[in-house]
């Protein structure tokens, strides 16, 4: 399948491919940063858990510490109490106590495991922060404090750097201890950061998986609605190629009409075809029957002035003069009338409906006619023509057409012609015919008067000089041409371009 740029092929098929192209990734994109949204709420909510389990052991287990948090009973609101971030009561400071956390996961325990929690006094006391086993002598940096519309402190979520170059998912929560400058021991209000981080490399993984996945499934539907599309454009155009093989088939004569069944958007195109295919013919066919009896409107007039001067020739030399005279203009008349004739079965034939004609056979017939008129003369014919060579068009025109410029070359030859017909290397879809004699030859001025009409260059020869004014006429209808060059032995060469057929 062929594809040019102004194709509908080609266009529908690069709207497809970039449709494809751009929604694709747009989808990628969007289908990956949602579950990437997704996959880290998922793992905020397994820390929370983790954090929250911090909170509650250490409220609960008290052991000694530098840490004035959590005391071995809680002690009530009015005695000063530790709270939360929503002002919750969470236990009294009575001493300094030490919390030893168990949390149930063996990786906060592991060396750089990438699991680690951390309680910090951010009050900045030296020594005051616990951390869990698998940070050794690390500590983890705190998120960027974020509240609430009331003030308040609320759970932070984020990425961090962490031990060895981890990037971490962490979550931090502010919890507010002791009981401020209204509590009855006396001591300040103390603010706890307690943070859970875990490597993001789980997360990070989860969601490279699902990317490849995703754009292995894209790719196979991006290749798939390409294919698609290429059928549809196949099985959508068929129509439109199936027109274009009927039409084809019309101008070669093998059809008259465009016949078959088309889908409904393709039988007004259908029927408005066939609506101008009989037009065509019938005005051509008008127009021929109006040149044909003009001419032989005029025909019968002249054959009756033509005997009449027969007769007005008989009265004497003065009259015989006269009669020579009229005589001229008749035979000019009348091959004008036949010029005429020509051109109306010329344009007939040369319709939408057309033949097609193998040039070998007709190249083969003439020169055989004319090698017996011209035996005297013992010319030497030179032929090189394809055997395959088809011309889109009748017979009896290319018989016309050739059997004028052979006739010519006859008439002027010395000793050689030489003739080729094969397919033109400069015009697509169409043949070339070269006819060379070596003969006296023409000049450009003379070449020129010899295409027109009724010009004979040498009166000591028969003719009408309507030969190559044929040809040219006849050349033209066909949408081909028709010149007259310099043969390369001096003498003249005749080219002619004709439609050919596939």
């Amino acid at each position: 399948m062929i594809f040019r740029p102004n194709s509908l092929r080609f266009r529908l098929l690069v709207s497809t491919a970039l449709l494809v192209a751009i929604v694709l990734p747009v989808t990628a994109f969007a289908l990956t940063s949602y579950y990437r949204n997704a996959m880290e709420q998922a793992f905020d909510q397994r820390l929370k858990v983790h954090l929250d389990n911090l909170v509650a052991i250490s409220l609960r287990d008290n052991q000694e510490s530098g840490l004035h948090v959590f005391p071995e009973k809680p002690a009530d609101a009015a005695s000063g109490a530790a709270r939360d971030r929503s002002g919750k009561v969470a236990g009294a400071a009575s001493g300094d106590v030490a919390v030893a956390i168990e949390l149930g996961e063996p990786l906060f325990r592991r060396p750089f495991s990438g699991w680690y929690w951390q309680i910090s006094l951010l009050n900045g006391q030296k020594n005051s922060t616990l951390i869990s086993d698998s940070l050794l002598d690390q500590r983890l940096a705190f998120l960027p404090p974020s509240t609430n519309d009331d003030g308040e402190t609320v759970l932070q979520k984020g990425y961090i750097a962490g031990p060895e170059g981890q990037v971490l998912r962490a979550v931090e929560r502010v919890i507010i201890a002791g009981g401020g400058d209204g509590g009855d021991d006396g001591k300040a209000e103390e603010r706890y950061s307690y943070m859970v981080a875990v490597s993001s490399s789980e997360l990070d993984g989860q969601v490279a998986q699902f990317r490849n996945m995703l754009f292995l499934a894209l790719g196979l539907l991006g290749t798939g609605l390409i294919l698609a599309g290429i059928m549809q454009v196949r099985y959508g155009l068929a129509p439109l190629f199936v027109i274009s093989r009927k039409l084809n088939e019309i101008r070669s004569g093998k059809a008259d009409r465009l016949s078959g069944s088309f889908p409904a958007e393709i039988e007004p195109l259908q029927t408005e075809l066939n609506a101008l295919i009989r037009s065509n013919r019938e005005i051509v066919e008008r127009a021929r029957t109006h040149v044909g009896n003009l001419a032989h409107a005029l025909k019968t007039p002249l054959s009756v002035i033509a005997n009449e001067m027969d007769k007005i020739r008989q009265k004497g030399p003065e009259a015989a003069s006269f009669s020579q005279t009229i005589d001229k203009q008749i035979k000019i008349m009348d091959d004008q009338v036949r010029h005429h004739l020509e051109r109306a079965r010329m344009a007939a034939q040369t319709g939408v409906v057309g033949g097609t004609t193998s040039v070998r056979p007709v190249i083969d017939s003439l020169t055989r006619t004319l090698q017996k008129i011209y035996k005297e003369k013992a010319l030497q014919l030179t032929c090189d023509c394809d055997e395959e060579l088809l011309f889109r068009g009748e017979r009896q025109d290319l018989e016309e057409m050739l059997g004028n410029l052979l006739e010519n070359s006859f008439k002027w030859a010395s000793r050689q012609i030489i003739l080729s017909a094969r397919v033109s290397r400069k015009r697509a879809g169409y043949l070339t015919i070269t006819v060379d004699d070596d003969g006296p030859g023409l000049s450009a001025g003379k070449r020129e008067k010899a295409m027109q009409r009724g010009q004979r260059l040498d009166e000591n020869l028969p003719g009408s000089g309507l030969g190559l004014s044929i040809v040219a006429d006849l050349s033209h209808l066909y949408e081909g041409d028709f010149q007259l060059e310099t043969a390369p032995s001096g003498g003249l060469r005749a080219r002619l371009h004709l439609p050919l057929a596939s």
